[in-house]
């Protein structure tokens, strides 16, 4: 009977310790983003429903409503005028989540204005950032280096990018982007790194030239390249050098940039990214 009871008090003892071993928080995340053509609107609501997470959308109180060119002009003459961006107030709380994922198209090398706007008016500090963007051909290294100097006491982790261009590969790509940063739980592809740069071959220019041909924003010769396996093909990672532009002459090259090339079996090669 003695050895029952004690074997009663040790299970009530053990039941008791596992009751009081405090559960894993889950994090509260926020999607916000900024989106003009709907792009990067169609990221944040993968990203949102992935994660279950709240969304909302930074809505500037004076619309960017024209075509490029326009958007084009009406951002410099607001930089030459000192213009801030006006954008309604948040619906949320910003301060009570810990993790949020910022997403916005980029201009000019960085986010958009209405983010330059909300990043003005909110203390991310202690927070995790996940930045995420779309653009013509690069920018997530630039706007991201933007944002961690405008919230410093910000914990700015790794961030997606994905070309307008290439839209139908963003669903794919944000499942991997996720399950590699620690969001989702699943298998991924951890991509080997890149080789040693090694002088351009008459093919691998080709592969080049058929990338880029078409851009208008992007004149340039590839001089050496590193290159990956990836699932079902081949990634590049060439180091080019600007050239002059038939349209503007005028226009000074920029100088060295990377461009990020993948060539999969059965498809033409295409440019991912550019770094300038």
């Amino acid at each position: 009977m003695k050895k029952t009871n004690l074997m009663l008090v040790l299970v009530a003892a053990m039941a008791t310790a596992v009751s009081c071993t405090p559960k894993k928080e889950t994090p509260k995340m926020l999607v916000l983003y900024y989106s003009q053509t709907s792009n990067t609107k169609a990221v944040a609501e993968e990203i949102a429903t992935r994660l279950a997470a709240d969304i909302e959308s930074i809505v500037p109180v004076n619309p960017y409503n024209g075509d490029f060119q326009a958007t084009i002009e009406r951002c410099l003459r607001d930089r030459e005028q000192g213009v801030v961006t006006e954008i309604e107030p948040l619906k949320v709380d910003v301060s009570q989540y810990d993790v949020v994922f910022i997403g916005y198209p980029v201009w000019f090398g960085t986010y958009a204005p209405p983010v330059a706007t909300l990043l003005n008016q909110v203390d991310l500090t202690g927070k995790k950032v996940v930045p995420f963007c779309t653009f013509g051909s690069g920018g997530l290294e630039s706007s991201v280096k933007d944002l961690a100097a405008q919230q410093p006491g910000a914990e700015i982790l790794s961030g997606y990018g994905v070309r307008a261009a290439r839209m139908e590969a963003m669903p794919q790509e944000v499942d991997q982007f996720l399950k590699a940063s620690g969001f989702v739980e699943g298998e991924y592809t951890q991509l080997e790194d890149f080789g040693e740069q090694h002088p351009v071959s008459d093919e691998e220019a080709v592969v080049f030239n058929a990338a880029v041909d078409g851009y208008p924003m992007l004149h340039a010769q590839a001089k050496t390249v590193a290159i990956r396996a990836i699932p079902g093909g081949t990634e590049y990672q060439f180091t080019a050098v600007d050239l002059p532009r038939e349209d503007n002459p005028n226009m000074p090259p920029a100088g060295e940039l990377q461009v990020y090339v993948m060539a999969v079996e059965g498809s033409a090669p295409v440019f991912t990214r550019v770094v300038r």
